[in-house]
């Protein structure tokens, strides 16, 4: 599920690696240390990871949320089809 408007290099993390970086991102935003323009390159840049990390979540909830009914009305699940 890649994004065009995510940077290749955000689009090749893993969730978990794109959420710890979005939290590092977090952390120097709150300490106001930053200047303005590396403020808001890290903005931008975490907005990405952001949108990264909910692509990746929808994704993982995609795989695991189809259920299927038989023809006997038993329940059994599904992976759900890739596009």
């Amino acid at each position: 599920m890649a994004d065009q408007d995510i940077p290749a290099d955000i689009q090749a993390l893993s969730f978990e690696e794109a959420l710890k970086q979005l939290e590092e991102l977090v952390r120097q935003l709150e300490k106001g240390e930053s200047r303005l323009d590396d403020a808001i390159s890290a903005y931008e840049r975490g907005a990405n990871l952001k949108k990264h990390c909910e692509a990746k979540l929808a994704e993982a909830r995609m795989k695991v949320e189809r259920i299927s009914f038989g023809p006997g009305g038993e329940i059994g699940t599904q992976p759900m089809d890739r596009e």
